[in-house]
């Protein structure tokens, strides 16, 4: 089993000691939280081994946990590395892409691994289609929230529209040819609600709309491809996909038939999986495990958490130059 340490145990961070010390692939060796009241109450009321310095948890450890504010995530990523342990990353990966490269670089010149936090990858919903979506040329994403204080120091689109970046780009085999965004600051000083139009090389056209100010929670996405649109619902985790295909001779009674104006016939037929049930989180810390054990490459890179940072910032730098 290999040695896990946490580094943040705030509200993400009580989550993932949770996980971590019932996972059968790693022993929790304890946690670091740089707000001491914080730390006490945690060990006290969970009873895991508190550290009194990042640097006695890293040396304890195989693997480094890091659930802090993002403004830290750098630092800590980079005392990790130099110590040569292997490191998960909570989302986004850093604050700036120039940090973000740097872990990139750090983990290459240590030869360790890393993993980042974008858990819509292993919602079950997702999972189920993600082998189904294939080529999408059109994709459209709401990704709407209640408003809660927690995360409004940075604009939405760090906050929750980089799920749906990362979500698209791990789907879309192009480069990003331009983005267009705008965005409203209505609570807070940086913009709660926002839409961006992501334009990829291959023609391909994602619409994506985040909002921290809804009146209801909804978190869905629509692929359009050749034949076939695939819905996920990363809230209710469910999924559908629909697919045509040419009309039979003679369709049966409960066949769905459409007919263009130049008359070719096509069936809607449903073809939609199996979703099976898991905690997201939990699979993506042991994923992160399987790929150390077995040497292989995470499933979410520490080079996929960086782009999707940085299509995040265009979106952002589009919106600042529309104030």
């Amino acid at each position: 089993m290999l040695k896990v340490g946490v580094l943040g145990a705030g509200h993400l961070g009580k989550i993932h000691l949770r996980l971590l010390n019932q996972s059968e692939k790693y022993e929790l060796v304890g946690f670091y939280d740089a707000f001491e009241e914080n730390a006490n109450k945690v060990a006290a009321e969970f009873g895991y081994n508190k550290f009194d310095s990042i640097a006695e948890l890293i040396a304890a450890v195989d693997v480094v946990d890091i659930v802090t504010p993002t403004m830290q995530h750098f630092e800590c990523a980079k005392q990790v590395i130099e110590a040569g342990k292997h490191i998960f990353i909570e989302k986004p990966i850093s604050n700036t892409v120039a940090e973000a490269e740097e872990i990139i670089a750090l983990a290459n010149k240590y030869n360790v691994k890393g993993q980042v936090g974008h858990v819509e990858r292993f919602n079950p919903a997702f999972t189920a289609v993600k082998d189904k979506i294939n080529n999408p040329m059109f994709i459209e994403t709401h990704r709407l929230a209640e408003f809660n204080p927690r995360g409004t120091d940075v604009p939405v689109v760090l906050d929750l529209m980089i799920h749906d970046i990362d979500a698209i780009l791990s789907v879309v085999k192009s480069k990003v040819k331009s983005v267009n965004a705008s965005g409203v600051a209505v609570i807070s000083d940086s913009p709660d609600i926002s839409n961006a139009r992501i334009e990829f090389e291959n023609g391909c056209v994602a619409n994506i709309t985040s909002s921290r100010i809804s009146m209801k929670n909804m978190r869905k996405s629509r692929f359009f491809q050749k034949d076939a649109y695939i819905s996920v619902d990363y809230l209710d985790k469910v999924c559908e996909v629909v697919r045509m295909k040419d009309a039979p001779e003679v369709p049966g009674d409960f066949d769905m038939i459409l007919q263009n104006a130049e008359g070719v016939k096509k069936q809607i037929y449903f073809d939609n999986p199996q979703v099976d049930a898991n905690n997201a989180i939990l699979d993506e810390l042991e994923t992160f495990a399987d790929a150390i054990n077995n040497n292989t490459t995470p499933i979410v890179t520490l080079e996929d958490g960086t782009e999707a940072l940085r299509v995040a910032y265009q979106i952002i730098e589009c919106m600042n130059e529309r104030k």
